[in-house]
């Protein structure tokens, strides 16, 4: 089931099918990457109950319980259902079945829920603990957007900037296992609190902003205020990410990462790990602002 949400300024248009959004129009052009399977098939997808990966695909809880993932979790491969449905906002749920409980034995339910207002889209993600042991969980968002937005420009012509200076050095992912090696780290591809964008920038490999200052970041053209502003306020992680031959931007606010060479296997000593309380809801989100 498909739905589109809108304000005087912006489209929204959101798909069941992994309960995120398809589309973001604005000022006559579209802003989400419109997806190439032969390049990358995602849009924008849920990254639940894990960011990124866990070691060979597997870890443990303290108590001793087997969990079993794939990169990002399951929630963007799963249909949602809308419980709610407005002309500027709607909520899409998820709730557990015998398939996600197989890999990851904790009853939940994940709730959607998107917001237009003006040229702002507001995403709510509200996760509800609804077993009887505590449950460890990891959330956030991987938006990718299209770069460059119009005819006749030039990926490089964009950049990144980020709220305040970014001067933390930055861990290696290590491509052959989706891992990330935080004890050895290299310096930043930003200048200070701006990274330009190039195809050779993602020949290797995404960047992980680990040790992120900034709260928000802007995507946009060079010496114009053109492109998206993304505010994330209590999500930890940015990843940045693209494909040499891939038109687009990844920029994903996680409350994870993969797993570090500094861990072990245990869940809930992965950085980042939420615990909900049975009955409870923890919510976490972020806005993307059109320009």
């Amino acid at each position: 089931m498909k739905h589109v949400i809108s304000s005087d300024t912006l489209s929204v248009a959101l798909d069941s099918q992994g309960g995120s959004f398809t589309s973001i129009k604005a000022f006559g052009r579209e802003y989400l990457w419109q997806g190439d399977p032969s390049v990358w098939s995602g849009q924008a997808p849920i990254c639940f109950p894990i960011c990124g990966g866990l070691r060979d695909g597997r870890a443990v809880t303290e108590a001793g319980v087997d969990i079993e993932l794939p990169r990002h979790g399951f929630a963007r491969k799963q249909d949602f259902r809308f419980v709610e449905c407005g002309v500027d906002h709607a909520t899409l749920e998820l709730v557990d079945s015998s398939e996600t409980l197989a890999g990851y034995p904790f009853p939940f339910k994940l709730t959607a829920s998107y917001l237009v207002k003006g040229n702002v889209l507001s995403v709510t993600y509200a996760v509800t603990n609804a077993g009887k042991q505590g449950m460890p969980f990891f959330i956030g968002g991987h938006p990718g957007f299209r770069c460059p937005l119009d005819e006749g420009e030039r990926f490089e012509d964009y950049i990144v900037q980020f709220e305040v200076p970014e001067t933390e050095t930055v861990p290696f992912a290590v491509v052959d296992t989706g891992l990330i090696d935080v004890e050895h780290r290299s310096e930043g591809p930003q200048c200070g609190s701006e990274l330009e964008l190039s195809h050779d920038l993602f020949e290797y490999s995404e960047t992980i902003y680990d040790r992120l200052q900034s709260r928000s970041v802007r995507l946009v053209k060079r010496g114009e205020d053109k492109g998206v502003r993304i505010t994330f306020p209590d999500l930890p992680y940015l990843i940045i990410w693209s494909k040499p031959a891939g038109d687009f931007v990844a920029i994903e606010p996680w409350g994870g990462l993969s797993t570090c060479s500094d861990e072990d296997d245990v869940f809930e000593r992965k950085r980042g790990c939420l615990i909900a309380q049975p009955g409870e809801t923890v919510e976490r989100g972020f806005t993307i602002e059109v320009m």
